[in-house]
């Protein structure tokens, strides 16, 4: 396969918005309170670290996979709209990237075996949520937000699937990414056609409501409120800029821009989430994706 092949293939993937997946489970890691142990070498530190590495791989594999078959599934409506991917342009096969989204994701799902079999079980679900979104959720006005933002749910609850019986305690986390997610696949729809301003209202208070839940953490888990605060600052101005841009003008470029910006921050949103529970440091560790994120979104799509 030539370099411009690879390449196309990479492209389907979206390798920026995959790093924001590996956000998840780190965070999910802090909520179940084992980055402490990773970070002193404490007790079963080694397997726990081993298992981060499982979970960050499976995620890589669950992220791609689907977002890969996205693409498989709108090859024709892209034909139309955004002709220049990789599919439509014949730089990569519609056939060749089913297969290697199924490969993603059963690779997913077998790298989150090896941690536990409740972890095996959290990520088929979110397998089968993505696909169900990339063939039938996106084009459900109400059911389809709610469908991408159970993916990220059940992928932070992959992340807290590290020590399993604290599941059954944290669950209710899930609703933040959901929430967050939802505000920006509603957002997106505006993206080629623009004129959506009740979705961008809709989405500017979604955010909020994430903020809100996050911020009310600390009070819940006796955790200094400053050391949520520059997060929850650092989020605000990366999401509100863009979207009050595209609220005032409709410009489906601001739209996507908004987009981009949204999507990129969820590993702000994830690293705000570990250090509510695991304090400032934890968060910064989080936060370190944030910049690969960003290098990789200069070189490849991120819608």
């Amino acid at each position: 396969m030539s370099t411009s092949r690879l390449f196309a293939y990479l492209q389907l993937t979206r390798p920026a918005n995959v790093v924001t997946a590996i956000a998840d489970i780190w965070a999910g890691l802090a909520v179940a309170g084992a980055w402490t142990y990773i970070i002193t070498w404490g007790s079963g530190s080694n397997e726990l670290f081993l298992n981060l590495g499982w979970l960050s791989l499976g995620t890589i594999g669950l992220y791609a996979g689907g977002v890969a078959f996205n693409d498989v599934f709108d090859a024709d409506l892209d034909a139309v709209e955004r002709p220049e991917r990789p599919i439509p342009s014949g730089r990569a096969s519609k056939a060749g990237a089913a297969w290697m989204s199924f490969i993603l994701l059963i690779v997913g799902v077998v790298a989150a075996a090896q941690v536990n079999l409740i972890s095996a079980g959290i990520a088929l679900g979110v397998a089968i949520l993505a696909v169900a979104y990339d063939y039938w959720g996106k084009h459900q006005n109400y059911l389809g937000p709610i469908n991408m933002g159970l993916c990220r749910s059940g992928n932070l609850l992959l992340g807290i699937s590290v020590i399993p019986e604290l599941l059954s305690t944290f669950w209710p986390l899930g609703l933040i990414p959901l929430i967050f997610v939802a505000a920006i696949t509603m957002i997106s729809r505006g993206e080629v056609h623009g004129k959506n301003r009740n979705a961008l209202y809709g989405g500017l208070t979604m955010y909020l409501i994430v903020i809100f839940m996050i911020g009310a953490i600390p009070i819940m888990h006796s955790t200094p409120f400053w050391e949520v605060l520059p997060f929850l600052a650092l989020l605000s101005y990366m999401i509100f800029p863009p979207l009050i841009k595209a609220i005032r003008s409709q410009d489906p470029k601001l739209i996507g821009k908004s987009v981009k910006a949204a999507v990129i921050s969820l590993i702000i949103v994830n690293a705000s989430i570990a250090a509510a529970f695991a304090g400032w440091k934890i968060g910064i560790i989080v936060l370190l994706l944030l910049p690969i994120s960003l290098w990789l979104a200069k070189k490849f799509a991120v819608t």
